[in-house]
């Protein structure tokens, strides 16, 4: 059984979206063994940095949050689909030829996983292919650049897939994972109505299934 950590190292110089400071997490110990007879450390950080799922209240008016989160949806069968060839964005062209069934879970691997600073014209999911992924129903979709979407006016490709009540994952790690089908645990921090949470995602590769599809 193979294991992958997809999750992206929370640190002081991680790379962020824009590479804007308020966005970096800023992380201080508050007592060591100088002043205190223990260690302790704290952090502060956007929920939106790093590894983390979107809620639909992050780009809707009065929308769904946190406290809606079911658990099973964040524990299932994946497919990580390649896509490092692709330039600029995922459009619907892309995915025609993909085998994409309805309740899919799909993580797109791009060259953003190839890079450990914030590329400010990442690979990112156009406004037709999140069309296409809404009209198969899917349940939802991962990306390893820090944004579903990249300068897309009013954010279309967040709200195509946020109405229909699709998991949206950003910020994941996906350079050492080949395509194929994988089981996914992605467990959040437990916030209470809020618009995101962090995520710690690992995968397990599911052998039997890869070689069937090389078959």
């Amino acid at each position: 059984m193979k294991i992958y950590d997809v999750s992206m190292t929370i640190s002081e110089d991680m790379q962020v979206y824009k590479n804007l400071e308020e966005k970096k997490p800023n992380i201080r110990v508050v007592a060591d063994f100088s002043n205190a007879s223990y260690h302790e450390t704290e952090i502060q950080m956007n929920l939106h940095t790093g590894t983390h799922m979107d809620f639909p209240l992050h780009m809707i008016k009065d929308g769904k949050t946190s406290d809606t989160l079911d658990l099973s949806k964040l524990i299932r069968k994946v497919k990580v689909i390649d896509m490092t060839k692709v330039i600029d964005c995922i459009k619907d062209t892309d995915l025609l030829d993909l085998d994409i069934k309805p309740n899919d879970f799909l993580l797109f691997k791009t060259i953003n996983s190839y890079d450990e600073k914030f590329m400010p014209n990442f690979i990112y999911i156009a406004e037709s292919a999140s069309n296409y992924l809404a009209s198969k129903q899917i349940a939802g979709v991962g990306v390893d650049g820090l944004g579903v979407e990249r300068n897309q006016k009013e954010h279309p490709t967040h709200k195509n897939l946020m109405s229909r009540d699709m998991i949206i994952i950003e910020g994941l790690r996906l350079k050492e994972v080949n395509q194929g089908m994988y089981f996914m645990y992605a467990l959040p921090i437990k916030i209470r109505n809020s618009d995101a949470l962090p995520l710690s995602i690992i995968l397990i590769e599911e052998p039997y299934e890869n070689n069937q599809s090389n078959t």
